[in-house]
């Protein structure tokens, strides 16, 4: 259940992280812009994923958003932090350019060691009945 939780926060995560290095750089921003925005995006698609999920399964919109907010904030917090504290660390990977391999190496890598990173985390959270095991009653 713990990957199962992780690959849905990694998907998400993916999704804001990609989309958020790829506008930032695209557009010629700084460092830190770019870092906000695929941050900011990560969560927005993560918290999203489950939204969809649990709205699906015929939960209103307010205890929806309560149930993505306690299940995915610790694993989407702790996912961004592993993810953007590799491509910081990685030298020259803040300024490699879209048609760099550096740029695409260094994001999927540093997504691949936040997977692994956030893993024990989920599986924690679950062991005490929170994170994933709430949204998991409302998957059909």
């Amino acid at each position: 259940m713990a990957v199962q939780a992780t690959l849905h926060c990694l998907t998400g995560c993916a999704i804001g992280e990609v989309l958020g290095m790829v506008i930032g750089t695209a557009l010629g921003w700084g460092n830190l812009p770019t870092t906000i925005l695929a941050i900011v995006l990560a969560f927005f698609f993560g918290y999203s994923l489950t939204l969809r999920g649990v709205l699906k399964a015929g939960l209103g919109l307010r205890d929806a958003v309560k149930v993505a907010l306690a299940a995915d904030t610790l694993s989407i917090a702790v996912m961004e932090l592993v993810d953007n504290g590799v491509i910081i660390l990685w030298p020259g990977a803040m300024d490699a350019e879209l048609g760099d391999l550096l740029f695409w190496g260094a994001l999927a890598i540093s997504l691949v060691i936040a997977f692994f990173a956030t893993t024990p985390v989920n599986k924690w959270m679950i062991g005490r009945g929170k994170g994933h095991a709430v949204v998991h009653q409302y998957h059909h």
